[in-house]
């Protein structure tokens, strides 16, 4: 299975914070005070719920006998790869292959049987007398008798077409358990020899490329989760993250402790499907930030900003059981005003934020704000791109990821979504 090289990726690339040292006089006197501040610029911002999980399969069937009989051969072992069409199971066909002609036989009787009810139907209603003239005067036939042969015709109609329908199921099961998909085995229940009944679960087949991994949600934060919800998995073990969505959200709670929660399963993006295009071929190496020559983007493409396109390497595989951090996108803005949480204040319900004119004095400021993250926080009015803000001392201006922090080594897909 291919896999993915890690990316850097810096979510909030066009947020660059300036920090200075301002001088300020106070009532005349050289008394100096070192203020750090940050530039307000545009950048990307989401909001996001995150819990850890494990990884698990997506896609596993459980293959079953079409018929009963013995196992003749046992095809493969746990772990084996197959591919869709590959014969897994055998069972001895001598006993089937008697039963074919046991059920042939039975149609061909019913059918007769069938024939003579109808023609014993057809005599008794055609037993009358007929006059000179040439009319039918009476049917010497009991009309009692006539109920009772119809009676008779559909109980032959009714046993022929049992037969017919054994006969073509009998025809239809296979002998053979076959892979309907390709995959590798993860369980083998049965051994040569073994009497098997139709329905006994022979092996169990996943595919490798398909995963999943559920969290549990709490009851504040469930209502903003919805199917089909931009997801980040992060792998620990192989230090990549790979986009999911949400597939399932349980309907029903999970109370430990008095703590509510519900089951939230997201689904991995197979890095097959990621592997197959030309966005997720393009080079890294050389800062490369465009497609190579030739490709034709789709129409509605735009190459991130800061952001490199991805290689594919082999040496990455997905794991049942491994451990996984979840982040489930809820709302996300691009290319809005931002600013840090520390730069703002709240004051009877109202947000405001210290200015640095152009002077070097000071302004209080109202700002009507949008959502925030863990570090910045989206102003919608009050502020204008390239202003300066006070950030008292303690709050930290800066990150050398950004955003996108909670992904350290993201490999993001151009065009997918997520964070920019």
């Amino acid at each position: 299975m291919k896999a993915l090289t890690k990316v850097l990726s810096i979510a909030l690339a066009a947020l660059l914070l300036g920090i200075g040292a301002i001088s300020l006089g106070c009532g005349g006197e050289s008394e100096e005070a070192a203020l750090k501040t940050a530039t307000v610029q545009r950048g990307n911002l989401s909001v996001e719920i995150s819990a850890a999980g494990n990884l698990s399969l997506s896609v596993t069937q459980q293959l079953a006998f079409e018929m009963s009989g013995t196992v003749a051969e046992v095809l493969v072992e746990e772990g084996d790869s197959v591919t869709e069409g590959q014969v897994l199971v055998r069972l001895d066909t001598s006993e089937w292959e008697k039963e074919l002609v046991t059920l042939e036989l039975n149609l061909l009787q019913a059918e007769i049987n069938l024939d003579n009810a109808e023609l014993a139907l057809e005599a008794a209603e055609g037993d009358t007398t007929t006059t000179a003239t040439g009319d039918i005067s009476s049917q010497t036939t009991d009309p009692k008798q006539i109920e009772i042969l119809e009676l008779q015709l559909e109980l032959a109609q009714a046993r022929y077409d049992d037969a017919k329908s054994a006969l073509e199921e009998a025809r239809a099961a296979s002998p053979e358990i076959i892979a309907p998909f390709d995959g590798f085995i993860t369980s083998v229940n049965i051994e040569g020899g073994d009497e098997v009944l139709k329905g006994t679960v022979a092996a169990t087949l996943a595919d490798p490329d398909r995963f999943e991994a559920d969290i549990l949600v709490g009851e504040l934060d469930i209502i903003n989760i919805a199917l089909g919800s931009t997801a980040w998995v992060e792998v620990e073990a192989l230090g990549v993250t790979l986009p999911a969505s949400v597939v399932h959200i349980s309907p029903t709670s999970t109370i430990q402790s008095g703590v509510v929660n519900y089951t939230v399963r997201v689904e991995l993006q197979s890095v097959e499907e990621m592997a197959s295009g030309d966005l997720a071929s393009w080079p890294t190496t050389g800062g490369a930030q465009g497609p190579p020559e030739g490709f034709t983007p789709p129409e509605d493409f735009e190459m991130p900003e800061g952001q490199l396109p991805i290689t594919i390497s082999e040496d990455v595989q997905l794991r049942e059981g491994m451990t996984v951090t979840v982040s489930i996108i809820v709302e996300q803005r691009n290319d809005v005003l931002l600013v840090p949480n520390g730069a703002i204040t709240v004051q009877g319900g109202q947000s405001y934020v210290q200015v640095m004119l152009a002077d070097g004095t000071v302004e209080d400021r109202a700002i009507t704000t949008g959502i925030s993250d863990w570090q910045y926080t989206e102003v919608t009015e009050g502020l204008s791109e390239g202003e300066v803000v006070v950030v008292p001392e303690g709050v930290s201006t800066s990150s050398t990821t950004g955003q996108g922090s909670n992904f350290p080594n993201a490999v993001f897909i151009p065009g997918m979504g997520g964070p920019q």
